[in-house]
């Protein structure tokens, strides 16, 4: 244990003070959600990122690693959003094991309903509490640390 490099007052500050804003705001925005649209945060998260792609789709794999999932989780995910309607699964034509994940006409009704509320909870909860200069660098951090370097290897 004599080559542990022990995080300093100052690192460890920041670094718990990250994680418990992160856990405190996902708590937040998860329960603004709920409320508000009854999408859950995690289902928020799949329609925001499949309505970025100018085709509302995205093969599955590639939702996974944009969202930093778990293979089974998404799939559990995404079965479950089908199963509501908002999302659908369609087979990739030049990979027969590989799928795509499409927003369906009901998902797009459902984000595009639920991000006003949501996007008021962000600047509620967060925007408005910075001024611009702490904005930018927090911008300035997340790019510094995303994206992550390869994962070190697994026992």
């Amino acid at each position: 244990m004599d080559d542990v490099r022990w995080l300093t007052e100052q690192e460890e500050r920041a670094w718990r003070g990250l994680q418990f804003m992160q856990m405190r705001l996902e708590h937040e925005l998860a329960q603004q959600l709920a409320v508000e649209s009854g999408l859950s945060y995690p289902d928020y998260h799949v329609l925001v990122t499949l309505t970025d792609q100018p085709t509302g789709q995205m093969r599955l794999f590639e939702l996974g690693d944009t969202l930093g999932w778990e293979k089974s989780r998404l799939s559990h995910h995404v079965t479950r959003m089908a199963k509501r309607g908002l999302v659908a699964k369609e087979a990739c034509g030049d990979d027969r094991r590989g799928a795509f994940v499409v927003i369906t006409p009901a998902g797009r009704t459902e984000i595009e309903a639920a991000a006003p509320g949501h996007l008021a909870a962000v600047r509620r909860l967060f925007v408005d509490r910075l001024t611009p200069r702490q904005i930018d660098s927090l911008a300035q951090i997340a790019e510094t640390i995303l994206p992550l370097p390869d994962r070190a290897p697994t026992a």
